[in-house]
């Protein structure tokens, strides 16, 4: 992406996030859900994007870039663990802020990406440092002899004694134990057996395009994900084929229907789950929300229909399950008591709401314009529309004494109209609360390198329906 302190600030700033609960969570989380707000053990938002998952000792640790609602500035990389790839527990900020350098204050960090090294048993890290102009870009490693543990920078991976001069970049593992770094525009180097530095190139230059780049491998056949120049904005992500890492590599097309821009995602990596019987390939996506990225970014996980010459991603599944053990997926159903926007029992509106004729949603994008539900459940969430002119929405859960036990916001922009769920909270005792969701007046916008403009053209807030679980 193009648009893209010291250790006990960090840990300060995971724990009391945008997003946050007085009380832990006290239920589990049944399934994946996209495109809504991930919570972790401490109830606060997680922040992981640019990401991979790595599986180690039994259990997932998701890495990513733990980011900020105010800046791009690289604001450290955050670890978390899960048994099940739905309920996630907060590690530590495994590289934060440096005091100074490359990976210090005012500088750019992205996309980090962790292998296992066969040879030293030593955890390296890949990411993109740079500066916050985007001129001063290579590829860096950190080291820890610990997947959960504090990562320490190293500086530049070395090919042919320089730096890596590219931004985007993902890594690959072969079924061999070799190690691979990826880039920008079709580059792939192949890591030397400590992990450390570059011994080969082994494709330079595939396309003048590719960010976010992802390679899986099926039976003999690779693949090579990645998407457009579009900077924070989604589009359709396409792929290239190959027998060999070397090539030759042939374009196949997007991988997703057309004018879905992937599911309003970006690739940032597929996570192969081998079971007993079958292997899932997840799917793992972006959407970003600049510039609130800590607080409404979300994620787009979906299972990747991968053939013997082919990946696809078919429709969206809104929830879906994972057998770890065999390896199989299958769609979860949502069973929550549904009460229709235009319910005016239910449902308090305060401000200027109107109805849309064409969809009969209750939309506003009135600065301070809200709704609140009264209810007694374990989990409360809306359905709402996305559009070309969605904004910010804040929204705030306090229990029956009026006590805010969770904030958290939500962006409801997209290039196409799409009505889906928006929200879920964590699983809450079973208690009478209050959700109110209200219009924030803002929506995000953002400049390419050109001066082409993105994001949205104004600021409403739009509710279908509002879901509880008792």
């Amino acid at each position: 992406m193009f648009q893209k302190n010291n250790k006990k600030i960090f840990l300060t700033l995971a724990f009391f996030a945008v997003c946050s609960l007085a009380i832990a969570q006290k239920g589990k989380i049944d399934a994946i859900y996209s495109g809504i707000p991930l919570f972790d053990n401490n109830n606060n938002v997680v922040s992981a994007h640019g990401a991979n998952i790595v599986k180690d000792n039994g259990k997932f640790y998701l890495f990513g870039e733990f980011k900020s609602d105010t800046s791009n500035a690289f604001n450290g990389f955050s670890c978390y663990s899960s048994k099940d790839l739905y309920n996630w527990k907060f590690e530590k900020m495994v590289l934060p802020v440096q005091k100074s350098g490359d990976l210090g204050p005012n500088r750019v960090g992205e996309r980090p990406k962790v292998m296992k090294c066969p040879k030293t048993s030593e955890y390296i890290m890949y990411m993109h440092v740079d500066d916050l102009k985007y001129k001063d870009q290579y590829v860096g490693y950190a080291t820890s002899k610990t997947i959960n543990g504090e990562y320490t920078f190293q500086g530049p991976v070395l090919f042919e004694g320089k730096p890596i001069k590219k931004w985007d970049m993902g890594t690959f593992q072969d079924t061999d134990g070799s190690g691979y770094i990826i880039s920008h525009s079709g580059n792939l180097y192949k890591l030397s057996d400590d992990y450390k530095s570059v011994t080969e190139q082994l494709v330079k230059d595939m396309t003048s395009h590719c960010e976010a780049p992802v390679i899986i491998k099926k039976d003999d056949t690779y693949f090579w994900l990645g998407s457009g120049l579009t900077s924070w904005e989604r589009n359709d992500n396409y792929y290239f084929s190959a027998p060999s890492l070397k090539g030759p590599w042939t374009e196949r097309g997007i991988f997703a229907p057309k004018d879905s821009l992937t599911w309003n995602s970006q690739s940032t990596f597929v996570l192969p789950i081998i079971g007993s019987k079958e292997t899932t390939y997840l799917f793992m996506g972006d959407r970003w929300a600049f510039p609130r990225q800590n607080s409404a970014a979300t994620y787009v996980w979906q299972p990747l229909l991968v053939t013997e010459n082919s990946i696809f991603l078919p429709d969206y599944k809104q929830s879906w399950q994972i057998d770890i053990e065999k390896g199989t997926w299958s769609p979860s159903k949502m069973n929550y008591t549904e009460i229709q926007n235009t319910d005016a029992k239910a449902i308090q509106y305060s401000g200027n709401w109107s109805e849309d004729n064409s969809s009969k949603i209750s939309q506003s994008d009135v600065k301070g314009a809200s709704f609140s539900v009264d209810f007694k459940g374990t989990q409360v969430g809306f359905y709402g529309t996305s559009k070309v002119d969605g904004g910010y929405a804040a929204i705030i859960i306090k229990n029956k004494k009026g006590k805010t036990i969770l904030s958290s916001t939500i962006d409801m922009y997209c290039k196409y109209t799409e009505n889906a769920l928006r929200f879920l909270s964590p699983v809450l005792p079973k208690e009478n609360y209050t959700i109110t969701v209200t219009v924030l007046g803002e929506h995000g916008n953002w400049y390419k390198k050109d001066g082409t403009q993105f994001g949205s053209t104004g600021d409403f807030v739009a509710l279908d329906k509002v879901i509880i679980k008792n």
